[in-house]
């Protein structure tokens, strides 16, 4: 288990993600039914509870045969259309609302669902209608038009070949073709990009996403979207998009799995922790953006890089100001911080938290000593890592710990990256003395290397932040930039490190991944080389 350490309650931080509610609805307000009023009227008009039996009864009753022939009839449709039952909703009152998708001639009509709603006695009482539109449209048309406008080639995993549909979504119903473009998107979100365009002239007609996420109010992050799972009613906090990665909820208890978040709108939290969905949010939001970060950046599906996704379980017992990962529910566990006011869920503690699992599924790096001190570091490094490849405005992209969280109480980060003793605990250079230091507090020896190594030595300034990072013998160091620097680490991580690696193990095998990644004697290498030596660390 990677847990925070208890001296001054420091110790490895998870990473917290913040999501914002941003959610629109649309829709009309309606009078109370006629000869109801206030309350009464509205009680009636909401949602009836119906069993999973009874709302497929509903469903097959309203899709007989008869039953559609009597609304298409009554809609005045063309023979040549016909009604497909989606769904039903019963009120309280006894109304209900029949959902209706449409085909013409045996093809499917884009934009020609609609909703037939109905007194308590089966009595017809209005329509809403995507269109209006009339449809009459020619469908023979010859397949070789496709060859000419089809929208895009499927050549992605999981996208669809074209088909033939009606389009009345917007203007004169017109015959189209519809392509699903699969893949992942810039993100790494599952791609579902359906793309209509025209049959005859093959102007693009409409463009929509079919992969959906629910959005959230984090405290640390601002508006962000998370992957969530479900329809209207009945969402949930399990990403499909990166393995099922899940959040749930301990409620203050310090054992078990928890329980999934779940909310009817997928619109969660408030941005405040008296809102339990807010460190839900964040968490969750932290755990997607480093599913991203390794995916996109070094190309590792997953934590474990199996493509199965993590728990993040928050609201860990009571007071507690402290975060970790254990391999054996591979899964992260954040406290709320004192006053149950700050929760520990910050996007750079989740990609702490979670980098323990990469660790572990890499080179295992054992956790003391030196070793012990790179196991954290990485973490620490990763951390950083991700706050620069999510770039969030809320959560500006820095080379400090923790910042979010305030686990001091004063303000003031967790951690420097740029001068690590700062802190009043870390170590800045390496002594012969560092395998006996807390691994929390060793970390900063290699936490420095990556901050000269990306930024450079003396005075710097990054995305507003002033830095002032020093060298052991007060040489000069230009940095190469985190996009460089973190795939020399990732390279000597999973290829290199092993569970005993040092510190001077690390100056070697970072060295050799420079080399291989950008040729032996290139600037890359000597940099690493170089800010190696800065940090006391000369080789064996």
């Amino acid at each position: 288990m990677r847990s925070l350490s208890s001296k001054q309650r420091i110790s490895a931080l998870a990473a917290t993600g913040a999501l914002l509610v941003a959610g629109i609805t649309a829709g009309t307000a309606g009078a109370a039914p006629s000869g109801a009023s206030g309350a009464e009227g509205a009680r009636g008009a909401l949602p009836a509870q119906l069993s999973a039996a009874q709302h497929t009864a509903l469903v097959k009753a309203a899709d007989s045969t008869a039953a559609k022939a009597a609304d298409a009839k009554a809609l005045g449709l063309d023979a040549k259309e016909k009604l497909h039952v989606k769904d039903v909703v019963k009120n309280e009152n006894g109304a209900t609302h029949v959902r209706y998708e449409r085909t013409y001639d045996g093809l499917p009509v884009i934009g020609g669902d609609l909703v037939v709603h109905k007194s308590p006695s089966g009595k017809r009482t209005g329509t809403s209608r995507a269109t209006k539109a009339k449809i009459a449209v020619k469908t023979a048309v010859p397949e070789t038009s496709l060859d000419a406008h089809k929208p895009a080639t499927p050549k992605a995993k999981g996208s669809k070949a074209p088909r033939k549909v009606v389009f009345a979504a917007e203007g004169k119903p017109t015959l189209a073709w519809e392509t699903v473009v699969g893949g992942t998107q810039k993100d790494g979100t599952p791609n579902e990009l359906h793309v209509i365009t025209d049959a005859a002239s093959g102007k693009k007609l409409l463009e929509f996403q079919g992969v959906k996420g629910g959005t959230g109010e984090s405290q640390y992050a601002g508006t962000v979207d998370i992957g969530t799972s479900g329809s209207a009613g009945s969402f949930s906090m399990v990403d499909p998009g990166r393995g099922g990665n899940e959040t749930t909820d301990l409620k203050n208890g310090t054992s078990g799995s928890g329980e999934v978040f779940t909310d009817d709108d997928d619109t969660w939290g408030d941005g405040t922790p008296g809102n339990r969905q807010t460190a839900g949010v964040d968490a969750h939001y932290g755990a997607g953006a480093t599913w991203d970060y390794y995916k996109q950046v070094h190309g590792r599906d997953g934590i474990a890089g199996d493509g199965k996704g993590a728990r993040s379980r928050v609201h860990y017992g009571d007071n507690y100001v402290n975060a970790f990962w254990q391999d054996s529910c591979f899964c992260m566990t954040y406290g709320d911080g004192e006053g149950n006011q700050k929760p520990l869920t910050s996007m750079d503690v989740a990609a702490h938290e979670m980098t323990h699992g990469v660790t572990s599924h890499t080179a295992d790096l054992n956790y003391q000593g030196e070793s012990g001190g790179l196991n954290e570091a990485t973490s620490d490094i990763f951390a950083a890592a991700v706050e620069f490849h999510e770039d969030n405005p809320e959560d500006v992209p820095d080379y400090l710990v923790g910042e979010k969280i305030d686990i001091r109480g004063d303000g003031t980060p967790l951690r420097y990256m740029d001068e690590p003793s700062k802190d009043g605990v870390s170590l800045d250079y390496w002594t012969p003395e560092a395998d006996d230091v807390d691994v929390h507090y060793s970390s900063g020896i290699a936490n420095h290397f990556f901050f000269l190594l990306s930024v450079g030595s003396g005075e710097r300034e990054v995305n507003g932040v002033k830095y002032n990072s020093p060298t052991k013998y007060g040489e000069e160091i230009e940095g190469i930039g985190i996009e460089k620097s973190e795939k020399i680490w990732f390279k000597a991580l999973s290829e290199k490190m092993t569970s005993t690696t040092d510190y001077a193990d690390a100056r070697q095998t970072t060295i050799e991944a420079a080399e291989e990644l950008y040729g032996k004697g290139s600037d890359e290498a000597k940099t690493v080389a170089a800010a190696w030596t800065a940090v006391n660390v000369t080789g064996s």
